[in-house]
């Protein structure tokens, strides 16, 4: 059952994001949006009210530990519990290793990593002492095949996976820990990619044969509406066209 769950979703404003709020809030779950543009929350928050669904926002950066801390205290104090912690912000700014682009490695491990981290930190203690609660943690194709100019981004997404079967295993009988890996979507997310060559052959291939975010967002309520002691541990979907 998703009705009445509470949901808390980072990278919200858009893509992935956008479209799992929009889906779950439009199946009764009460969804908590956190993103770094709050103009676009207010936007989605008030388009999901308006449809007669529940939703509340708050500028949330990943990178900032304090930032999670805070999105998951407002579900409580907005809803009195927290379901759902899905983990969904990432950037993916790929290119060869020999053009140094450390700050763009760093992003991807502060945001990639890091932030799925903090969002753990911050939604485990709830989780223990409620008794239930379920992260879903949004990896990539990349965590199961690297190619040249994906060493990083693909080992952030693997950090992922790792990260999250670690945490299932240690969860118990009481959480629930899924990973969803991505394939091609058309999303916003080229837009975090600085190596222009690349960011312009990654949005030729999605024109082809991207899919759209929507099919992630049906991915996630799959695994969010099974019944508590049935946890969907990972799931993978891509483009029929993506090798």
């Amino acid at each position: 059952m998703i009705e009445n769950k509470v949901v808390t979703i980072t990278g919200a404003s858009s893509g992935i994001g956008e479209a799992t709020a929009l889906l779950l809030a439009g199946r009764g779950a009460k969804v908590v949006l956190g993103a770094r543009r709050p103009e676009r929350l207010q936007a989605l928050a008030d388009k999901i009210v308006a449809a007669g669904g529940e939703a509340v926002y708050i500028k949330t950066d990943v990178k900032q530990r304090n930032d999670l801390s805070d999105m998951v205290a407002l579900a409580i104090e907005k809803y009195g519990k927290l379901d759902v912690l899905i983990n969904n912000a990432g950037v993916g700014p790929i290119s060869m290793m020999d053009e140094l682009r450390v700050e763009d490695w760093e992003d991807m491990i502060d945001i990639n990593v890091k932030g799925v981290l903090y969002g753990i930190a911050a939604a485990l203690p709830v989780f223990r002492q409620q008794g239930f609660g379920h992260f879903v943690n949004i990896a990539s194709t990349a965590a199961y095949k690297i190619v040249p100019t994906m060493a990083v981004y693909a080992a952030t997404k693997s950090a992922v996976r790792f990260i999250s079967e670690g945490l299932r295993q240690e969860a118990g009988d009481k959480l629930r820990v899924t990973i969803i890996s991505p394939g091609m979507i058309n999303t916003e997310f080229i837009e975090s990619m600085t190596n222009k060559e690349m960011k312009a052959q990654i949005a030729a291939a999605m024109g082809k044969i991207g899919i759209a975010p929507e099919a992630i967002a049906n991915a996630i309520a799959y695994a969010i509406e099974q019944p508590a002691n049935v946890d969907v541990s990972e799931i993978i979907v891509r483009p029929t066209a993506q090798s």
